[in-house]
């Protein structure tokens, strides 16, 4: 299975993302966490795209290959990542889709979702996978990913940076030798003195100084009206099992509607790349689309 590269102008900025099974005409959209790009997605995208699903997977604005902020202030927050998103489903006319975030990800499918933001999206995300993503996160995590993020570190070599990814992301679970030589490859960039860094603006991280509450979500949380899944990396310091307990309880939760997986051999986040990960995503969304097609009738 294979993808085609794009991009397409959102919210005035450059967007680059990767479809995969464009000739399907039930759409997920698969989106990555903070420091990450579209290409963490290509395990699920190929999956999905197997069992008849058009995926889209965008670069976040400063990420991969999109284009970097103008105004880190304004841009680097959920509020501006929601009009891209909009944007982007509008550009593709889709008019409905199943999101799946992981991290940064799920948190810009929630606020998106709740329709809070924006306003026309409402509906139009039919569930919600969130990938160790919650409304509420752990403050010491919080405080490890800016730490790293903010000040990306640069190498001589393309292997070196691999080491440093491969230290950073063990909390991902099982990754083959060629998924880490991907994922390296697909997020690095050359400095002008030639060394390698991660590619990404390191100025996204102003999001968590410039606006400390973005990731409180309760509210946008409380309003969904959807079938929400939670995979929670069993060793995760970002999600705590407290916050999932949480989300049981109230929003959709409170609806019947919310459900948490507990990830083994995983702390934050689970990398989607293995059987029983990719089984227990399209089992939920599939079967999120059979009760549709069941109370329709």
């Amino acid at each position: 299975m294979t993808c085609t590269s794009s991009y397409a102008t959102c919210a005035g900025r450059e967007i680059h993302y990767t479809e995969w099974g464009a000739q399907h005409g039930r759409t997920v959209i698969a989106w990555h966490g903070l420091a990450r790009t579209g290409r963490d997605m290509d395990e699920l995208a190929a999956h999905m795209a197997g069992r008849g699903w058009r995926v889209i997977c965008p670069d976040t604005i400063g990420r991969g290959l999109s284009q970097w902020a103008a105004d880190p202030h304004d841009e680097y927050r959920l509020a501006f990542y929601a009009r891209i998103a909009a944007d982007l489903m509008d550009r593709l006319h889709v008019d409905e889709a199943h999101w799946v975030g992981t991290s940064m990800g799920g948190a810009i499918g929630t606020v998106c979702a709740a329709g809070l933001l924006q306003p026309q999206l409402k509906g139009r995300i039919k569930s919600l996978v969130l990938n160790d993503n919650a409304p509420k996160l752990a403050a010491p995590a919080v405080e490890r990913i800016k730490a790293y993020a903010g000040n990306p570190p640069a190498f001589a070599t393309i292997a070196e940076l691999e080491a440093f990814f491969r230290q950073v992301y063990k909390p991902y679970g099982f990754l083959t030798d060629a998924q880490w030589r991907r994922l390296t490859e697909t997020s690095t960039r050359r400095l002008p003195d030639g060394r390698v860094t991660p590619h990404y603006d390191p100025a996204m991280v102003r999001q968590f100084i410039d606006h400390p509450a973005d990731y409180d979500l309760w509210e946008h949380y409380d309003a969904l009206e959807i079938p929400v899944l939670c995979l929670r990396g069993e060793d995760s310091d970002l999600v705590l099992s407290e916050t999932t307990d949480e989300m049981r309880r109230r929003g959709p939760g409170a609806r019947g509607l919310a459900h948490v997986i507990e990830v083994p051999g995983c702390g934050h986040a689970p990398a989607l790349n293995v059987s029983a990960q990719l089984d227990a995503v399209s089992g939920f969304i599939e079967s999120v689309c059979e009760r549709e097609l069941l109370s329709n009738h």
